[in-house]
């Protein structure tokens, strides 16, 4: 049997094959460390724990890479209000989210990459970018231009902004040659932090530090990336042409996974409709991250969530359940096949984890299985869902 995986790229569910089978090679895009990481950050996160953890269930050897954004202009307006450095709200808000991601049992990622570690390789890609004709230089830095790059738009099927995409970090100066264009390098400003380069003293954009990044770990090609659905266009599309132009190698990625965004009672959160909550807020109600964790597993990671305390509260009984119950199971048992080859089939197709723990739930009520195999069966399950049991 074959991992099948919803490519965004394609539109189609394809079976995953890596470039090198001796290891997988994964990038997710990962947080900009200016406040608390959110539920709708906490949904993605998990989700992509339970792909890594996957692909390692099924036997792959998966290096997992996230970013961190510690330069951005949020850390810079956040370092602004609160009257420090921007160094030290990075470093506080990095501190809180990987505390938040080890509660949530989100443990698969193999290296946290910080953009400011890696300002060399962006300032490598800039300079080539410009070398091959696709960045320019204006007042306020280096941009890329889109109209040099044929194939941008291809992941979104588009080349301007929606309602719902990732429009702060689209930077504007009327110089631009076309509307889309990105910053690669934004010049030195009073008060900011910034580099000496052969570019020019400065910061990197946005976009350029995870293809920067990626090129130094994974190398110009590799087979996954993730990220929130939100993030397909512009940030996604812009690696894609920076990368390419590069390399000029396609595609960049094999497979484009993104999980659905998370909505709080049918509505998308915002902190001005006042329905913004933070990993930590939940947990300060007192509920169990892993409550948390398995009310996320409850939906497929392509779909929306709908978060309401209800929802998470009947997660939390159901959570509560089934751990009261293999803990109170005999050790000693083995693993039941029929309910693992089962179980396989519903985390291969797509890594469909609400269909997989109806296959947990039912080998539990199955009075066939001894308890002792259905304790083994369980925690062999848990590998991919990362439930603690």
């Amino acid at each position: 049997m074959t991992i099948k995986l919803h490519n965004t790229l394609t539109g189609k569910l394809e079976d995953f094959k890596p470039i090198d089978e001796s290891e997988v090679k994964m990038f997710v895009c990962g947080p900009t460390v200016y406040d608390f990481a959110h539920i709708g950050n906490a949904k993605t996160y998990t989700q992509f724990d339970v792909t890594a953890r996957t692909l390692k269930y099924l036997g792959y050897k998966v290096n997992y890479l996230v970013n961190i954004t510690d330069i951005d202009d949020k850390i810079i307006g956040r370092a602004k209000e609160k009257g420090v450095t921007p160094e030290k709200i990075a470093e506080e808000f990095e501190t809180a989210y990987l505390d938040d991601m080890k509660s949530l049992n989100n443990t698969s990622v193999s290296k946290y990459a910080r953009a400011h570690d890696y300002i060399a390789q962006i300032v490598s890609q800039v300079e080539r970018l410009e070398k091959k004709g696709f960045a320019y230089k204006i007042s306020d830095g280096y941009y890329f231009d889109i109209s040099k790059f044929s194939d941008y738009g291809k992941l979104s099927g588009r080349s301007s902004l929606g309602p719902d995409d990732a429009v702060s970090r689209i930077d504007e100066n009327p110089e631009k040659r076309n509307s889309g264009d990105f910053c690669l390098w934004k010049f030195k400003k009073e008060g900011e932090p910034f580099w000496p380069s052969s570019l020019g003293e400065g910061r990197p954009g946005w976009h350029i530090e995870d293809t920067a990044i990626t090129e130094s770990e994974l190398g110009l090609q590799y087979d996954i990336h993730g990220g929130a659905v939100d993030l397909i266009f512009p940030h996604h599309e812009a690696e894609i042409a920076q990368m390419e132009s590069i390399s000029g190698l396609k595609p960049f990625v094999q497979y484009w996974l993104h999980a659905g965004f998370l909505n709080i009672d049918s509505a998308k959160m915002s902190k001005s409709k006042g329905n913004f909550f933070t990993i930590r807020d939940v947990f300060e109600k007192g509920y169990s991250p892993l409550a948390l964790r398995y009310l996320f597993l409850l939906s497929h990671y392509r779909t929306p969530v709908n978060f309401t305390w209800e929802a998470l509260e009947a997660a939390e009984n159901a959570y509560n359940k089934i751990k009261k119950l293999v803990d109170s199971w005999p050790d000693g048992g083995k693993v039941d096949e029929v309910y693992k080859e089962k179980f396989i089939e519903k985390i291969e197709n797509d890594l469909n984890t609400p269909q997989a723990l109806a296959v947990l739930w039912t080998m539990v009520k199955d009075k066939a299985v001894s308890l002792e195999d259905k304790k083994a069966t369980a925690k062999d399950f848990c590998k991919v869902f990362g439930l603690g049991l």
